[in-house]
């Protein structure tokens, strides 16, 4: 989906430098020096407009949160939000989130959100997909021992490739919805503002899985 420019974007973003990240590469290994306290790191792939990331922050206030987006407008839009309330356990990073062995350390971070990534439908552009095969690669190296990935999605034919790619890998399936609206599970889950408009349209899926020894 082809996203907006937002003329205001860039200087909204120089202004808050405290919160968000332009040079990604170069905090490498240092991450926790951006947050108030050290604690276990979260990441969040694609933030939309920051709803997740900011009240699943504010719902854990004893983890640390880092939300990676790479359209300027997008970003910027998420961080006007947060500025309304800032909290110190989050920060954003405008990068691509292809790169995610090149900004954190092996086993560095606990837990990656993947929440309604696009799913290019096109199978030429099946390595594109946030859970294909050199994804899951990188996830398993930042990923620490105990860390899992949460996915959730609307799209019925990326969430069957994605069951396919994960039982590929040395994957355990913690958790599986078909339709997370309808569970007891719902009760806790912190929508995104996608899922909030087009969840009465069909089932959201849901995956929890972490990766095991090969």
């Amino acid at each position: 989906m082809r996203v907006r420019k937002k003329p205001w974007a860039d200087k909204y973003i120089k202004n808050h430098g405290d919160y968000i990240v332009t040079d990604p590469k170069n905090w490498l290994g240092k991450w926790q020096d951006r947050f108030a306290k050290v604690q276990p790191l979260n990441v969040e792939v694609g933030i939309g407009k920051g709803r997740f990331i900011i009240e699943t922050a504010r719902a854990n206030p004893d983890i640390n949160y880092i939300g990676i987006e790479l359209q300027t407008s997008v970003i910027a839009t998420a961080l006007r939000s947060f500025m309304a309330d800032p909290l110190p356990n989050v920060q954003f990073v405008l990068t691509d989130g292809a790169n995610l062995d090149e900004l954190f350390y092996e086993n560095e971070i606990k837990k990656i959100f993947l929440n309604f990534s696009d799913p290019w439908p096109k199978k030429r552009h099946a390595k594109r997909r946030l859970t294909s095969p050199l994804f899951l690669k990188t996830y398993n190296h930042v990923l620490d021992q105990d860390g899992d990935i949460e996915f959730k999605t609307d799209n019925r034919g990326l969430f069957e490739y994605t069951l396919v790619t994960m039982n590929n890998f040395p994957m355990k399936f913690d958790y599986v919805s078909l339709d997370l609206h309808h569970s007891p599970e719902n009760e806790s889950n912190i929508e995104t503002e996608y899922e909030q408009k087009f969840s009465p349209k069909g089932p959201i899926y849901k995956l929890i899985v972490h990766f095991t020894a090969s």
